[in-house]
């Protein structure tokens, strides 16, 4: 199984393929964990093929300063290395193509 995790899971979803045998062998596993909150993608051949997620999702919703402390952990962010990245994506210049659409 993998599983993607996000930069912090009490505010954004993981995200988990399971493959078709796994779901058929450790099925009530694949199923309690949905039934916790985690959305997986069940796969066959390597393809997605399925979505298995909770209902009602168990999980209440953070305070402000929990939030507050998570958000105090984060990984510092590179404005400059993240600003090449966005160009490097957009393929130029992010500043050339949001003048080109405006």
């Amino acid at each position: 199984m993998s599983v993607d995790a996000c930069i912090t899971g009490d505010t954004l979803d993981f995200m988990a393929d399971v493959t078709i045998r796994e779901l058929r062998n450790q099925g009530g596993e694949v199923v309690d964990r949905a039934a916790r909150g985690e959305q997986i993608t069940i796969t066959r051949s390597g393809r997605p093929v399925a979505e298995l997620r909770s209902l009602r999702p168990l999980r209440t919703p953070l305070s402000a300063d929990a939030l507050l402390e998570r958000w105090r952990r984060l990984p510092a962010v590179d404005p400059v290395a993240l600003r090449e990245d966005v160009d490097e994506l957009v393929g130029g210049n992010l500043d050339d193509l949001l003048d080109s659409l405006s």
